[in-house]
């Protein structure tokens, strides 16, 4: 064996003496301190949700629509729970029962969504009380941990449909978007759900250690693995809620829809449903489930039911207009073209009704007076435009304008649940007379002509047509949100883009002449204002299931036009009489900010038309 020099005597001395202390160290550690195995049995690394404050929403002057109202939960990991814990004390602070407290602890454990070692939520929407009371002796219970969110809330009860309502994340979205999870909110309906991306936030989270009776110890890694929450983007709308409340307060006994725009952007002035309801009656508190029973409960007037873009309604004679523009452009009238009317439209041995009126020399002279005669001939030759027996090229030459106008397809706005209304096809009339033996003809179908038969849009798609007769042959697509808190957030660029219909701008000039005599000295008289020059166009819409339906859509000023609108009122009777009166007020309100016609506007609130059927 090779001797040990005295050169590395030293050395190896020393490794030994180093290795020795260091095995004693580790033995001393490891099986004769407790220190730290004590350390380890008191303390529970917790993770904690931290949930962002929700983006909050404003109209078009910057007043608030939203505002958060923070909300306690308790939660629970079941595996963590004393078996030994007062659950008397526990209920009377919660002042709930044992009954309640086995029933929130009773999970299918074999369910996905539940594990004994992960939390989930024993108790929601604690009274801010009695979270505080249960608070002070949340040590002596275990396994038991506070959440704070935000819910919605509103300084206003008006613009329900509009600005939707929050729910609890189900299985389906919690499967498609890891982002959620058990007991998250989202957006349901309206701006939050249509925005849910910009303003739901971040979520934060914060690791902290605390003892084996569940007390704050200390933050873990001092913090480092924490994140912040991030709050959402707040948005501001098109809407004016001072206008919105006063529309409310007119359709206040009635069933209907009003939309208005402003034709020089398409952003939406004002969009409501009625009857509607108040918004905080579905804000996420304790009677929330109960509100919502009452709410769909409701057959008849079906509060929840956005008719403003979910309802298709013939529109009645408000469609005169569209279909001269049309028919202008096709060749098929011209704008002194004279049809005359004794009071009936007569063909072969039928008869269709019409009503006395000065003769109509022009199409002006036609819409003034809303001659259905006048209309019947010019839908006819739109139709027959190919001769008598080749219709379907006709309506289809039709139907491609109509689409141009935004009808029988959705037009894009940015809220959920716009249906598309329908434009018949020359399909649906081989379906619909196929068992008569007899080919169809525009005789068969002449009814569109005057806005009724299979022709249904949404109150929408009537006040855009309204804004691309203001604008003289152009709309930009209805939405909601004006811009974002965020100004690296735009809009999206569809709504910024016009669009355009096939229709020369000529066309427009009689048509918008003859809607101007509609208010000055033919069936919308009741909508004149002073001082304003309104071009619209009533209508009556005929209904099966009793009175018909009042109809009115409009543009104001004549020139540089700030305000398209168009009124639909149910079983209302004449257009004349309910939706050209209202839309009269709405228009004043908007433009000149307060209303002249004080016996008009009593009149139009006091009247109750909800004794009438649903339609």
């Amino acid at each position: 064996m090779a001797r040990i020099s005295t050169r590395q005597g030293p050395i190896v001395i020393t490794f030994v003496l180093a290795a020795a202390l260091l095995c004693y160290k580790l033995v001393q550690i490891q099986l004769l301190d407790n220190t730290y195995k004590q350390l380890a049995n008191k303390t529970i690394l917790d993770k904690q949700t931290v949930f962002p404050s929700r983006g909050l929403i404003y109209d078009r002057n910057g007043k608030l629509l939203t505002f958060n109202k923070p909300i306690y939960d308790l939660e629970v990991i079941y595996k963590n729970i004393d078996p030994d814990m007062d659950t008397t004390l526990f209920c009377d602070l919660l002042c709930i029962d044992k009954e309640t407290f086995n029933k929130n602890l009773d999970k299918d454990w074999s369910d996905r969504r539940y594990h004994k070692s992960l939390p989930c939520t024993f108790l929601s929407k604690i009274d801010p009380e009695i979270y505080s009371r249960f608070q002070e002796h949340l040590f002596q219970f275990p396994g038991f941990y506070p959440i704070i969110r935000n819910i919605r809330a509103y300084p206003h009860n008006n613009a329900a449909h509009v600005l939707g309502y929050l729910g609890e994340a189900d299985m389906n979205v919690i499967n498609k978007n890891k982002n959620y999870q058990v007991g998250d909110y989202l957006g349901i309906k309206g701006i939050e759900k249509s925005y849910e991306d910009v303003l739901k936030g971040k979520k934060g989270v914060k690791f902290l250690l605390k003892d084996n009776v569940g007390r704050e110890v200390s933050s873990f890694a001092s913090g480092d693995l924490d994140s912040l929450a991030i709050g959402g983007i707040d948005i501001q709308t098109s809407i004016d809620l001072d206008l919105q409340a006063y529309c409310e307060e007119l359709m206040t006994n009635k069933r209907g829809s009003i939309v208005a725009l402003e034709p020089s952007t398409g952003e939406i002035i004002t969009m409501l449903s009625a009857p509607g309801y108040d918004p905080n009656l579905l804000n996420l508190d304790e009677d929330r489930g109960q509100a919502y029973q009452q709410l769909t409960a409701d057959k008849v007037q079906r509060p929840l039911f956005d008719r403003s873009i979910a309802a298709r309604y013939p529109p009645g004679s408000i469609f005169k207009p569209i279909l001269t523009l049309i028919a202008l452009q096709e060749g098929v009238t011209y704008p002194t073209k004279y049809v005359p009317c004794d009071g009936d439209y007569h063909y072969r041995t039928f008869s269709y009704g019409c009503h006395a009126h000065t003769p109509t020399y022009n199409v002006q002279i036609a819409l003034e007076h809303s001659c259905n005669s006048y209309f019947f001939s010019m839908v006819r030759d739109l139709i027959e435009i190919q001769g008598f027996n080749n219709p379907e090229i006709g309506l289809n030459v039709l139907r491609r304008h109509l689409y141009d106008f935004g009808l029988g397809r959705t037009l894009g706005v940015d809220l959920d649940n716009e249906v598309t209304g329908y434009v018949p096809t020359p399909e649906h009339y081989d379906r619909l007379y196929q068992n008569t033996g007899a080919n169809w003809k525009s005789t068969y179908i002449m009814s569109i002509g005057i806005g009724q038969g299979e022709l249904e849009l949404t109150t929408l798609q009537m006040a855009n047509l309204a804004a691309i007769i203001a604008n003289r042959g152009y709309y930009y697509t209805p939405h909601i949100v004006k811009e974002y808190s965020d100004s690296q957030l735009k809009i999206d660029e569809s709504y910024t883009q016009k669009n355009h219909v096939r229709i020369d701008p000529e066309h427009f000039v009689p048509v918008i002449k003859g809607m101007e005599r509609v208010i000055r000295t033919g069936t919308g008289y009741k909508a004149h204002v002073h001082g304003i020059n309104i071009c619209g166009k009533t209508g009556t819409s005929q209904n099966s299931h009793g009175e018909d339906h009042s109809v009115f859509f409009a543009f104001a000023p004549k020139d540089n036009p700030k305000i398209a609108i168009a009124t639909y009122i149910e079983n209302a009777g004449f257009g004349g009489d309910i939706a050209a009166p209202i839309s009269g007020l709405i228009i004043e309100k908007y433009l000149n900010g307060q209303v002249r016609k004080k016996n008009q506007e009593a009149y139009i609130k006091s009247l109750n038309l909800l004794e009438q059927p649903d339609i």
